[in-house]
């Protein structure tokens, strides 16, 4: 056998298999263009099937194991979508998007710090990677780190700034930090962009509401439940509000309405309880409060107000029976010892009226102590 014999045999050879791979390449490519299709239409099961086969063709690209994974995180299989990422990032360990989507699952297993890692990997392989921005901030959000939340968003909004929700974000976080201006400044921005998101306007009325800018929050909280009366919160907003401007019949129709949306609240029942309260409507205030109280007894504040009510009806027992219970709950707010004593020399217990303004001035309560002068010589 001739030299340019073999030779023409190892060129036959190679052929071949470059026309095996060639095939293998676009079975893969036909199950992984399947597989996307499958995932727009919710066939997740079917999207699986056809990842997992398309993984069976090559075991060792990365793709598959990348579109599965994805497929998992929609289901909220999120260790399989980390297994599944896993072996996305062993094949191909430049893949910036399998960080990103498995700092995702990290994320929604309450994984922050693990998460932070993904994503600044990501964000490192590829700088332009905007949604890793987006969601190291959410997991430095998460975590009370808001500097470090409105550096991201900043961020990713400094490489797109044509996202509603961007803005709508990074106001979130400005008014975690105080910054009610800069806040309202972004929901602004955001409206420009999307003036049909209720949420925006809540809660540019929340940061109006926390600069005393009540006029502008009312309108805005209007807004927002004209766009979407379904949401007690929004309603609970207005009423705060509302109550802010003295209107406490539009305050009380507000809370009316989350409750009947929402009854399960009680700091609903309680501020409806306040409003009642301000109106000299004791019997009902008391109402309100027992509602608050049945679904959290844990909270002392309810048995203070509830107190405050029966205080003021009258029944000077059941107001020390209330402010005591806060006492057992929250032992160290001088205030309720000072409105006990007060309680206990309504019914003429001036002994144990003095004891109570005598705990209250040692815990530093300056009303208390100059009582405690007057009545208790």
């Amino acid at each position: 056998m001739s030299i340019e014999q073999k030779t023409m045999k190892h060129l036959v050879l190679i052929l071949l298999l470059l026309s095996s791979t060639l095939g293998l390449t676009q079975d893969l490519d036909k199950f992984l263009e399947d597989g996307k299709k499958q995932v727009e239409q919710q066939e997740f099961a079917k999207a699986l099937s056809t990842f997992s086969e398309a993984i069976a063709i090559n075991p060792l690209e990365p793709l598959p194991y990348f579109e599965r994974g994805k497929v998992k995180l929609l289901q909220e299989d999120y260790y399989g979508a980390i297994g599944d990422f896993n072996f996305a990032i062993e094949y191909s360990p430049k893949l910036a998007e399998a960080y990103n989507t498995r700092g995702e699952a990290k994320y929604y297993l309450l994984d922050n710090f693990a998460a932070i890692d993904d994503f600044t990997k990501a964000i490192e392989l590829n700088p332009d990677l905007i949604v890793a921005y987006s969601n190291r901030a959410f997991a430095k959000f998460d975590m009370d780190d808001d500097e470090g939340a409105y550096f991201d968003f900043s961020k990713a909004i400094e490489k797109d700034n044509n996202d509603p929700d961007k803005y709508f974000n990074r106001g979130v976080v400005r008014a975690e930090l105080g910054e009610y201006i800069g806040a309202i400044d972004d929901y602004n921005k955001s409206i420009n962009l999307d003036s049909l998101d209720p949420e925006v306007y809540n809660n540019r009325g929340l940061a109006y509401f926390a600069l005393g800018e009540l006029n502008q929050a009312l309108a805005d909280f209007d807004k927002a439940i004209v766009m979407d009366s379904t949401d007690a919160i929004k309603f609970d907003n207005r009423a705060l509000t509302k109550t802010g401007m003295l209107d406490y019949n539009g305050a009380l129709t507000d809370y009316d309405k989350s409750i009947e949306l929402y009854g399960e609240d009680p700091d609903t029942y309680n501020l409806r309880g306040v409003i009642k309260y301000n109106l000299e409507q004791y019997a009902e205030a008391i109402e309100d409060y027992d509602w608050a109280i049945s679904i959290d007894p844990e909270e002392a504040l309810y048995y203070d107000n509830r107190a405050a009510a029966h205080n003021d009806a009258g029944d000077y027992k059941r107001a020390i029976e209330d402010y005591t219970t806060s006492i057992i709950l929250f032992p160290n707010d001088p205030e309720t010892f000072y409105f006990r004593a007060m309680a206990k020399f309504n019914k003429d217990d001036n002994f144990d009226g003095c004891f109570d303004l005598q705990i209250a001035t040692d815990m530093g309560l300056p009303e208390a102590k100059d009582l405690l002068k007057e009545k208790c010589k």
